[in-house]
């Protein structure tokens, strides 16, 4: 996304929209929160308020050029939009989000509605879980029973 961007979307060209812009464009990630590109902002020398992230935000949200989810934990967290549909699942331990698309998922949708007699004007899937990343910094520990005890441990 570029300055044109900001012009069809009939937002002025200003230096705090194209930085926010460039941020949520260059995120690994994808998904971040009004804290997290005031903190980018703030490691690139850059003089513009979390107050200016948050209207900049709401402005990019209503001109369709991101979208807000809020997944569990009640943060907002927002990502470009990039025209194609996709659904969310998040682990409830680290917060990492994966973004998937999956056409049996979107038929069986679909074919729900039509059962409950239900047009799908649109949705959104999130499924919450536990990643199985071993480096997930806030898995919960496995906790161990007198069994799984060493030998001679605990006499």
């Amino acid at each position: 996304m570029q300055s044109n961007d900001l012009r069809k979307a009939g937002l002025k060209v200003t230096t705090p929209r194209v930085k926010i812009l460039d941020i949520l464009a260059g995120s690994e990630g994808r998904h971040l929160s009004a804290e997290d590109i005031y903190r980018q902002l703030l490691e690139h020398a850059e003089d513009i308020g979390l107050a200016t992230v948050y209207r900049v935000l709401t402005q990019f949200e209503a001109a369709g050029l991101v979208e807000r989810h809020h997944f569990e934990g009640g943060t907002a967290v927002f990502e470009l939009n990039q025209g194609e549909h996709h659904d969310h699942i998040v682990c409830m331990d680290c917060g990492r989000v994966e973004e998937f698309m999956d056409c049996g998922i979107e038929e069986r949708q679909l074919d729900v509605a039509k059962r409950l007699g239900f047009d799908i004007a649109e949705h959104n899937l999130i499924l919450y879980g536990h990643c199985k990343k071993p480096n997930c910094p806030n898995r919960p520990a496995v906790k161990r029973g007198p069994r799984d005890q060493e030998p001679g441990a605990g006499t």
